[in-house]
């Protein structure tokens, strides 16, 4: 008998894979977590029924939300991630030598060990010594923060349930405070493409946008996600994503990286049209 599992990308659409095998499956105090084998995508991390990463193309979303700022950022020490609980995200920020400390704020610990158990290609990096581990709300932790980080990476699931909080104008705005002169906030700002989802889009982006001195979007192709068609958030106090992109001493650092570059980089930030009229702004050609 064939074992397929489903991703409801919305009511209407649905991405099915092929599965190998169960590898775990638990009930935290916060989610139901199971971790997958498939034919296509590898090991696959689900919460709650809906797929959270796959090991085909997690590489894509977890190197756009950290090398995208650390190319703009001259001198990045200290980094809040909220989120991350497979460690993608703090795999690709211990690559940086620069970098001092990284907290990790998550409120579910068994995703944690279950990650450190299982999905070694992420979570091998929760062990570097910069690496410290909140087990408590981001949006309670980042409350009581002014002016200590030149980074935060808001790497959280969709803006519904547990993770709600982190998509509101209160959170943006204790992000402002939390974040140094000039610091640099990215997080991950769902897909355009659906209905479903692009309202959301633009509540993010109109938060941030009223907070932030710049807040700008920027984009990616991950497979396995809703449409494929991804977005992402870049606010800051100081810095263009831009014209303060320092890529000749990003690419003599010599990170290895699978998707991004600083070719795409500037790419990204070139907008459908049609995303650019959901947040609000003319069509490059009108």
């Amino acid at each position: 008998m064939e074992l397929w599992y489903t991703d409801q990308h919305t009511k209407d659409v649905r991405f099915t894979m092929k599965v190998l095998r169960q590898i775990a499956s638990q009930k935290s105090e916060n989610e139901r977590i199971d971790i997958l084998d498939t034919v296509e995508y590898g090991r696959v991390l689900v919460l709650d029924g809906e797929l959270f990463l796959t090991q085909k193309d997690e590489f894509i979303y977890h190197e756009m939300l950290a090398h995208v700022p650390m190319a703009v950022h001259p001198k990045v020490r200290n980094v809040l991630v909220i989120g991350a609980g497979d460690g993608g995200t703090v795999r690709e920020l211990v690559k940086y030598r620069t970098i001092t400390r990284i907290d990790v704020v998550q409120p579910d610990k068994d995703l944690y060990t279950l990650a450190m158990a299982h999905l070694p290609f992420c979570a091998a990096a929760f062990r570097d010594r910069r690496v410290h581990i909140h087990v408590e709300e981001g949006l309670r932790f980042v409350r009581g923060k002014v002016n200590e980080y030149d980074l935060i990476i808001v790497d959280c699931a969709d803006p519904y349930g547990p993770a709600e909080g982190l998509f509101t104008r209160e959170f943006y705005g204790n992000c402002w405070k939390a974040l140094c002169e000039d610091g640099i906030l990215i997080n991950q700002h769902e897909s355009p493409f659906y209905s479903e989802h692009s309202q959301s889009v633009k509540n993010a982006h109109k938060h941030i946008a009223n907070i932030f001195e710049l807040s700008m979007i920027y984009q990616a192709h991950i497979p396995s996600y809703p449409s494929g068609h991804w977005l992402f958030g870049f606010a800051s106090k100081r810095y263009h994503p831009l014209k303060h992109l320092r890529a000749r001493a990003w690419n003599a650092l010599k990170i290895p990286t699978h998707y991004y570059n600083t070719d795409l980089h500037r790419g990204g930030f070139a907008l459908p049209n049609y995303v650019r009229e959901l947040l609000g702004q003319k069509a490059a050609n009108a």
